[in-house]
């Protein structure tokens, strides 16, 4: 691994006859390993800075759901309202292979500046928006820009702290989501009510300018320019092209899952043309047979992100419609949610998980189709509605185990030079499987009747007995039967030939 020290499994594994590399190697890690924690005298500036600029992308993130249906309404954009959404997951797909490309490169310096540049830049642009077109532009770039820099701070976070202490700067990152999960909306919307929308998107970008002042000059010092030692990659034109290609298809095929007339089997094809060989092209070779090691592992990515993430999206829309609760409860019903899945994230965080770091993945998608697979019971009126609120704390905390888990054991089984190519097929899994699972789920949300549904007043919606529970039954039951491979692919981690982990 370079400069970064060995783990403890790793030398507990050293023979006796190894004390003398053993003693040089503990050598070389008090030396770039000062006082052994994130927020020691080493690490303190770099850990507040890029979790600091995770918080605020987090807060974003949150924020913007809340003010979005006022925006696509001020603009009149109400009948595109989508592509608010999907604009920023499609350009983001392209902005992590090219940070991958510039970080194996240059560094990820480069690429985590011109990101948050790119990112500031979409909320100023959304936020003076006068026409929705702009605003979908502004997310577009704001994609752009957030794909740079996720990727950036993996390759940072591989570079700059020693194996044994990423686990817990993941679990960092994780826990930058839960006050965000409970207090942006609140805030998001109390800004809205009395200042305008606006100033949810406006508002952010002068936020950031403090811990980027923190951060990057530890970032130039750390994990400034290419590896020591190594070759400089090329820079890859052909993954820039697929780059491209994937971001395109996947804007056909939302584009397509929006419209269920038989002219969009158009643009679904072309999308599928574009997306399969970019796939192929931009992903571990035998991701899609999960092959062991390092494509399980970007596989699992997507799949537990995409299952999830695509279920979660409806269940707010399910308890309003179906229930009668006001956004506010059914919003808060997965509040708990980012509370768990911090707790997760610590836990597999923790130096005695490191042994059962599989188990624990397999146990964490096992929770997640379990909270999946219950949300819709809540469409028969004997169950209470809060028995999803339970039900998705639990799938939280299996998923705080799980996506974590695969960010540590990534950069474990990538050498140094390839720390940013693997991040961003991880990225690149994570994103696509959002874009596509979602596009399977709201195809067949629309086609039974749920477009109706989402329409509908809640006391209506409520009073009729929920008028399309197998809308939300096709959506819930096929994504908890994708988090169920999910549990197999945790079977296929574990590479027996590790000299071929990170072949891309």
């Amino acid at each position: 691994m370079s400069v970064l020290p060995l783990t403890l499994a790793t030398m507990a594994a050293l023979e006796p006859r190894d004390a003398d590399v053993a003693d040089e190697v503990l050598s070389h890690a008090a030396r770039h390993d000062e006082d052994g924690t994130v927020l020691g005298r080493a690490h303190r500036a770099l850990t507040v800075g890029i979790v600091s600029v995770v918080l605020l992308i987090a807060f974003e993130a949150t924020a913007v759901g809340t003010a979005m249906p006022v925006a696509a309404r001020d603009l009149d954009g109400v009948s595109v309202y989508a592509f608010a959404f999907s604009a920023y997951f499609t350009t983001s797909l392209f902005g992590m292979v090219f940070a991958g490309q510039l970080s194996d490169r240059r560094g990820p310096l480069g690429a985590l500046g011109g990101g948050i540049g790119a990112f500031a830049a979409g909320l100023l642009l959304s936020g003076s928006a006068q026409v929705m077109w702009v605003f979908i532009l502004g997310r577009a770039v704001q994609g752009l820009g957030g794909g740079l820099v996720i990727v950036a701070l993996y390759v940072v976070v591989g570079r700059a702290y020693p194996e044994r202490l990423r686990p817990a700067i993941m679990a960092a990152f994780a826990a930058c989501w839960v006050v965000p999960s409970v207090v942006g909306p609140l805030a998001a919307g109390a800004v809205t009510e009395q200042l305008g929308w606006r100033w949810v998107f406006l508002g952010i970008p002068v936020l950031v300018v403090g811990p980027l002042a923190l951060a990057l000059p530890q970032i130039r010092r750390r994990a400034g320019g290419p590896v020591e030692g190594t070759a400089v990659p090329p820079f890859d034109r052909r993954r820039i092209r697929l780059a491209l290609a994937i971001s395109l298809g996947a804007g056909l095929l939302q584009y397509a899952a929006q419209d269920l007339r038989p002219v969009s089997a158009v643009p679904a094809a072309a999308g599928l043309a574009l997306l399969v060989p970019a796939v192929r092209g931009l992903l571990p070779r035998g991701t899609w047979r999960a092959a062991r090691g390092l494509p399980s592992v970007v596989l699992l990515r997507g799949v537990a992100a995409g299952s999830f993430i695509a279920a979660e999206s409806f269940v707010p829309l399910m308890l309003v419609t179906q229930r009668g609760l006001s956004p506010t409860l059914a919003g808060f019903s997965l509040a708990a949610g980012g509370g768990t899945w911090a707790l997760g994230s610590w836990l597999q965080s923790r130096p005695w998980a490191e042994p059962y770091r599989e188990r624990l993945m397999a146990l964490g998608m096992v929770l997640a189709a379990a909270a999946i697979a219950a949300a819709p019971s809540v469409l028969l009126p004997a169950v209470p509605a809060w028995t999803v609120a339970v039900a998705w704390g639990f799938g939280c905390f299996g998923m705080g185990l799980v996506i974590s888990s695969t960010s540590v054991l990534l950069l474990k089984l990538s050498a140094p030079r390839e720390a940013g190519a693997n991040s961003a097929a991880l990225q690149i899994s994570d994103g696509l499987s959002n874009v596509l699972l979602l596009a399977m789920g709201g195809a067949a949300f629309a086609a039974l009747g749920g477009g109706s549904v989402a329409h509908a007043p809640a006391a209506v919606a409520a009073a009729d007995g929920g008028s399309h529970p197998a809308a939300f039954a096709a959506v819930f039951l096929p994504m908890a039967a994708v988090a169920l491979v999910g549990a197999w692919v945790t079977t296929r981690l574990h590479s027996r030939d590790p000299r071929h982990a990170t072949a891309v």
